[in-house]
């Protein structure tokens, strides 16, 4: 028994250690020093949880709080995290004794040409034996042939007890099941947590683009305005003959040009409201009238903080994942080298068996059985081996994957960073041409009120305004939408939704069950 005690305590194959990330001291050195004149700047302090308040959007931040409830996908994100956690608890079960219960009461009639004819032949006494004492084995033979009328008197059997049953895990294979079911619970919930953050990101790149759409669209609407007065004028300057025919057909054109684009934006708008929509798990034109009033693009803050490289893998959900994965394909190398050994189960019964229901409880009617049982494999066919290079191979592939997340996560924020510094030059000198086209077409307007200039250069310098202002919109947008790049590549948000809970990854909480039953509750019921 000590013996066995001791090599409870043995747990084969290889103990599982944290990979290290291979990654810079800093991410905004280089880009900080360099591009020091752009007013958003990247800081080494630590990520906000609620990183979209920092463009202080008040619909926006109902928007996000809003949607790990509401998102479907995260729906069935958590169920497949309750499956996981379902599936650990089968597999914590295995390390506990399994104890059965029965009772059985049965009426029984052996045949008389079975099995039981033959014992029968061999302890069946003379017929004169038995006629002489009035005993025998309850077999009636027929005088004259020797051939049995019928079989033994049929009998009643009573019977009630329990079986156990236990297999000792002398090796650890039941621990590192264990273990490796932990990892995938934690795989589970990393891989919620990485859904979470792509959901939110997307929810905010919506409903910047949104902005942005708008915003294109009150221009156009203002240079409609333009197009229209000039039109007006030069139809005025045609009647005192001022102004030629192919003045007024160029003015109108401008007008049919300026309208046409305000379909496509409309179309725009609608198509981001219903993005919004269904990632908040509801119809088309759900939030219409919620957002379909025009608001300017989300302004970004004076400081980003970045935080530092040497948090990003207990932060940056897809590289938790990753290590997750690699510590289930350690545990399971233990898993596939243990079924190497020999396994042990204990294995017993006790109970009641009885002719008579009456006498069913007396001590007399006791019976029991207890020992050990041993397996050892001895000829596979190859199985066990080829299983546990499978396994280690598995290990290697997780390893080798581990490298590649963590790799991807540092080109992600590097782009990230370099891009919002770029797009933030490039906002300075967009800003000044159109400053610089504004003023053309107030000077071309006043030259050819004046007479000096043709019609011509009035459309010009409308054009060139217009594509201006977009471009400078646009700029505006993907500024916005960089930075929530950023705040996805750095891996923040996740913190206060689904936060990370102690012990074995079981435990989760209150808010965490209830979307749990939320999602049940509202899933198809057969």
């Amino acid at each position: 028994m000590a013996a066995a005690v001791l090599l409870a305590g043995c747990t084969v194959g290889p103990d599982f250690t944290r990979p290290d990330a291979k990654l810079p001291t800093a991410w905004c050195s280089a880009h900080c020093q360099q591009n020091s004149a752009i007013p958003s700047k990247p800081t080494a302090a630590p990520i906000p949880a609620s990183w979209w308040t920092s463009f202080n959007d008040m619909e926006l931040t109902k928007l996000e709080e809003r949607v790990a409830d509401a998102n479907l996908d995260l729906k069935v994100a958590s169920l497949r995290l309750a499956e996981s956690r379902a599936e650990r608890s089968i597999t914590a079960a295995d390390q506990y004794p399994t104890v059965n219960g029965s009772a059985s009461a049965v009426r029984e009639r052996a045949s008389a040409n079975g099995v039981m004819s033959i014992a029968g032949a061999l302890t069946q006494p003379t017929n004169a034996a038995t006629a002489a004492n009035g005993t025998g084995s309850g077999v009636v033979t027929t005088p004259g042939n020797g051939k049995a009328s019928s079989g033994p008197a049929p009998f009643n059997l009573f019977q009630a007890g329990f079986d156990a049953s236990w297999e000792l895990d002398l090796w650890g294979r039941v621990r590192r099941e264990i273990e490796a079911a932990d990892a995938s619970v934690e795989a589970q919930a990393d891989a919620r947590r990485d859904l979470l953050i792509s959901v939110m990101a997307e929810v905010a790149r919506d409903y910047i683009q949104l902005r942005g759409y708008q915003t294109d669209y009150a221009i156009t609407l203002d240079n409609l305005a333009a197009a229209k007065n000039a039109e007006r004028v030069t139809r005025e300057r045609q009647a005192h003959g001022l102004a030629s025919e192919l003045d007024v057909v160029e003015a109108a054109s401008q007008v049919s040009a300026e309208n046409a684009l305000l379909p496509q934006l409309a179309q725009q708008q609608d198509e981001s409201i219903n993005r919004l929509s269904f990632l908040l798990g509801q119809a088309p034109g759900a939030l219409r009238a919620e957002l379909e009033q025009s608001r300017p693009v989300p302004p970004t803050p004076p400081v980003v903080p970045v935080g530092l490289p040497s948090d990003l893998a207990r932060r940056r959900p897809d590289i938790r994942e990753a290590e997750a994965t690699l510590h289930q394909a350690t545990a399971e190398i233990g898993v596939a080298t243990a079924d190497f050994y020999p396994s042990i189960t204990l294995s017993g019964s006790a109970g009641l068996q009885s002719l008579q229901f009456n006498q069913l409880g007396s001590w007399a009617s006791r019976q029991f059985s207890i020992g050990p049982s041993i397996s050892l494999p001895i000829f596979e066919g190859g199985r066990l081996k080829a299983t546990l290079n499978l396994r280690k191979a598995q290990q290697q592939e997780a390893a080798v994957n581990y490298q590649r997340v963590v790799l991807a996560a540092w080109h992600d924020i590097d782009n990230a960073l370099t891009q919002y510094s770029s797009q933030q030059l490039r906002h300075d000198q967009l800003q000044a041409t159109v400053q610089n086209d504004q003023k053309a077409l107030r000077l071309a307007q006043t030259q050819y009120t004046a007479g000096t200039e043709s019609f011509l250069q009035v459309l010009d310098a409308e054009r060139r305004l217009l594509s201006a202002q977009q471009d400078l919109t646009d700029n505006t947008t993907q500024i916005s939408a960089t930075l929530v790049s950023l705040y996805k590549a750095l891996g923040g948000g996740w913190e206060a939704t689904y936060p990370e809970v102690v012990a074995n990854g079981l435990d989760a909480t209150p808010a965490d069950n209830e979307r749990h039953s939320l999602a049940l509750n509202q899933a198809p019921r057969a």
